[in-house]
């Protein structure tokens, strides 16, 4: 009885073949759909009932988009919260990162666990955790304020003005631990030589932090950011689930991509929603850019 022949794949075609499952799932899952909203973006398409016609428009979904108010309120929204949840982040997170680094050392992995858990945690149980804690009558933030400082019930999540500092809080509670661990892995790789020669020099913790410690973590700052600012402009899950996915009240915890969502699914506008996603895009890119700029050292060329 003859056996079959083994099927031999020459070494050249090996690392093509490895990584096809992968490249073709990319494609299907990944390519298609942003090639698709980019075409989607210059049509007209209201699928109210089953797949509808498109209408190519030209750009006038993009000119929709810049003189809808709705549309640049989510974005005076979204970069409220990304910058009064992202910038505590990292200021919390690189000395809290120096302290774990400095004073824990057989407990630091399960103190790292500890602040990490957050970011594992599923949205839609802190979501709801904090709906309770944020509570007018019972919520156990307005009982503390009460407490400490005899505050008055405030109505966090049903009047304008509060809405956005408590979802600031919760995306500032959910992520701190994940820049912590940033910070922390770029402290592990700062030789020790540098700070025992600070120190036989004479120079204090304070000056070895802002002279060695931070010029080190300048590089893992940068991608600390970049990631804040990509994600604070993408913000979703906390406001959606926290807001009903509504926004909140006089929508001020609506964020461009509720907004997004809201624009094809509710208002069955897919054309206005792509070309919106789009410019979101365009602006994660140019501050991403910036956010380079920044920390591109001074004597860089370019």
């Amino acid at each position: 009885m003859k056996l079959p022949k083994v099927l031999r794949i020459s070494p050249e075609l090996t690392p093509y073949v490895l990584l096809s499952p992968f490249v073709g799932l990319f494609l299907v899952f990944g390519m298609f759909p942003l090639a698709f909203s980019l075409y989607l973006a210059f049509q007209t398409w209201e699928p109210t009932s089953g797949l509808g016609a498109m209408q190519f428009v030209g750009l006038e979904n993009f000119a929709f988009a810049l003189e809808d108010e709705w549309f640049w309120k989510s974005l005076k929204n979204t970069a409220w919260l990304a910058v009064a949840s992202g910038v505590p982040q990292h200021l919390v997170a690189i000395p809290l990162a120096v302290f774990i680094h400095t004073s824990f050392k057989r407990l630091r992995d399960g103190v790292v666990g500890a602040y990490f858990l957050p970011y594992i945690t599923s949205s839609v149980a802190i979501a709801i955790m904090f709906s309770s804690l944020f509570s007018t009558d019972f919520g156990v933030v307005n009982t503390a304020l009460r407490g400490l400082f005899g505050m008055e019930n405030i109505d966090w999540l049903g009047r304008p003005e509060n809405i956005k500092p408590a979802i600031a809080m919760i995306v500032f509670w959910r992520y701190v631990g994940f820049n912590v661990v940033l910070y922390l892995a770029a402290l592990q790789t700062i030789p020790k030589d540098l700070y025992e020669a600070a120190t036989m020099d004479g120079a204090g913790r304070l000056q070895q932090f802002f002279y060695i410690t931070l010029p080190s973590l300048k590089p893992m700052i940068f991608f600390g950011v970049t990631l804040s600012v990509i994600g604070g402009l993408q913000l979703f899950e906390e406001p959606f689930i926290l807001t009903g996915g509504r926004g909140g009240s006089d929508q001020s915890g609506m964020t461009t991509a509720i907004y997004l969502y809201r624009m094809a699914f509710d208002f069955n506008d897919f054309g206005a929603a792509s070309a919106m996603s789009w410019l979101l895009f365009f602006l994660v890119v140019v501050l991403t850019w910036l956010t380079n700029r920044a920390f591109k050292p001074r004597n860089a060329g370019g």
